[in-house]
């Protein structure tokens, strides 16, 4: 009845990252024509990095981990 439980639960990770990188080529591919031209690369960089801020500084807070 549990032939190959642990080989198929050990195959889990794997296409975990599989879909991960999968998104985040996917990401990548559609911002790529945004990083040719050096306005709209510094607009895209800039919106990454406030986005990651934000999300940092309100994790943050909601979990009190220091002063904001």
């Amino acid at each position: 009845m549990f032939d190959g439980f642990w080989d198929n639960v050990s195959r889990y990770p794997r296409y975990l990252v599989t879909i991960i990188l999968g998104v985040f080529f996917y990401a990548f591919a559609w911002l790529q024509p945004l990083m040719k031209n050096p306005i709209s690369a510094i607009a895209t960089i800039g919106l990454f990095v406030a986005g990651l801020t934000f999300v940092a500084l309100t994790l943050r807070a909601m979990l009190g981990l220091g002063p904001v």
